[in-house]
This record gives structure tokens, sequence and C-alpha cells, in this order.
């Protein structure tokens, strides 16, 4: 803790100008004395806080951080964004994160399975009508892979997680299906020419 020192000295000079005239037995020494004054500083307050919601330019939900008991007391207390650390919400909130956890391994476990399924079905088939050559009429969209799904495997596949390339000739392509942030599905598609 930083603190500062205040020397003050006086002599008897000064003491004379202050009281006129002063006796000779009321006369201090001719020797100076110091005294010396520390100065602490106050000492902040901090409460150890979990946020209980995401709050601007502060945390995200379930951090741990210091704050000014001012700042917790006025703005996060009455809003019911923070509560004060104590044993029994850390043991909630590490239950709470074991149970997020499995919810995620098993979402990832159930894509991983699902992939699988889609991987082993082999290749979809789409039928279009054909022009010259290998060109068809229209293209193959993501659409029309996701409804071929669902009449075939009886799973419902967002069409913004397929990814195609674009498909406007007869022949084998590779679409990618997003099932999860961490697994990604490989689905053959052939496409022919009625």
């Amino acid at each position: 803790m930083a603190s500062t020192a205040l020397t003050v000295s006086w002599s008897s000079s000064w003491l004379n100008s202050l009281g006129g005239n002063l006796s000779e037995a009321t006369k201090l020494p001719a020797r100076r004395t110091a005294l010396v004054v520390f100065a602490q500083k106050k000492a902040t307050k901090t409460r150890k806080i979990i946020l209980k919601e995401d709050v601007a330019y502060l945390g995200k939900m379930g951090e741990m951080l210091d704050v000014k008991a001012g700042y917790y007391r006025n703005y996060l207390l009455p809003l019911g964004k923070a509560q004060i650390v104590t044993p029994a919400v850390l043991k909630e909130m590490r239950m709470e994160q074991e149970r997020i956890e499995a919810e995620k391994k098993r979402a990832k476990d159930e894509a991983q399975q699902l992939a699988l399924s889609f991987e082993t079905v082999g290749a979809f088939k789409v039928r279009r009508k054909g022009g010259k050559g290998k060109q068809i009429f229209g293209s193959v969209t993501a659409q029309d892979l996701v409804d071929i799904i669902k009449a075939q495997l009886q799973r419902d596949v967002d069409k913004r997680n397929v990814s195609l390339p674009e498909i406007r000739e007869t022949g084998e392509y590779i679409a990618e299906l997003r099932l999860h942030p961490e697994v990604i599905a490989r689905v053959r598609l052939n496409v022919y020419a009625n």
C-alpha cells in the first residue's frame, strides 16, 4: 500500500510570529524537530460474484468476477444480473455445468449416429427431366435433398445445414450435412435424367 510522508518542522522564530513576544521560559530549543505523518489510501472493497446473464462490457453468463461493492449493490443486484459467490452457489454452478456438458455430449453422439446412418445408406437417387447430353432442366437444390431424406429415412434435416455443389447435369455428387458443429455427414447423390 502506498504511503506518503509529510514532514512538519517548526522553530522558535515561527512560534514568535504566531504569538508575539514569548518569554524565555516558553521558547523552544533552537534545534528543529520533525514530525512524520503517514496517510494511507482507503482500501477498495470488491465482491466476488457470478453473473446470472450476459452483461455488456463485463462478462458472460456463469463467469466469476470481482466487482466493486457499489456496482454490485446498486446495479447488478437490483436487476438480478449477478449473485454473491457462496459455497452452495459454487456447488450448484458445478452441477449445472456438468449437466450442460452431458447434454452436449449426448447431442454430439446422436449426431454421429445420424451421420453414420446417412453414410451407410449409399447414394440418394434424384431424377430430373433431361436435356441435351448430360444437361438437366433446372438444378438440384438443398430442399430436394431434404425432401428425399425425409421420404426415405423419415429424418428431418434443416435445409440451411445442407451444402451442395451446383448441380445442373447428371452424375454423382457429394453433399455435406452439418448435423452438429463438430459433426458433418457426407452423402452421395446420383442425378439421373428421365
